[in-house]
């Protein structure tokens, strides 16, 4: 028995409203820039790990930070956001790429 139908045997002349159903949380609409978002691959400096660095970005940081976020969640992989870099943990350049340019950004490719 949920709760609903215990509310029902409780105030059995109420009318209940249905709550609506969404399939998933409302997106927060991103700062989109004219300018592209450079994505570069880096081994070195990162005690050897690979990590995809995402630059350029204009937006506010809290759009920095949504955009972080969803491109791990997608990847299922760690990253962090500050100052106007994404970093993302591995080599990720094409997908990510490929994510970005879905949402509607540039997108240019530096380095190998």
């Amino acid at each position: 028995m949920d709760l609903q139908d215990q509310l029902k045997k409780l105030f059995p002349n109420h009318q209940f409203e249905e709550p609506e159903e969404s399939s998933s949380t409302p997106e927060k609409e991103l700062f989109m820039q004219e300018d592209p978002i450079i994505c570069k691959y880096e081994k070195k400096g990162r005690n050897g790990k690979p990590v995809t660095i995402l630059e350029n970005y204009n937006g506010a940081d809290e759009d920095l930070k949504q955009l972080a976020k969803e491109l791990k969640s997608q990847l299922g992989v760690g990253g962090s956001a500050k100052d106007g870099i994404i970093v993302i943990q591995g080599n990720y350049r094409d997908k990510i790429m490929n994510i970005l340019k879905e949402k509607g950004f540039s997108v240019k490719r530096v380095g190998g």
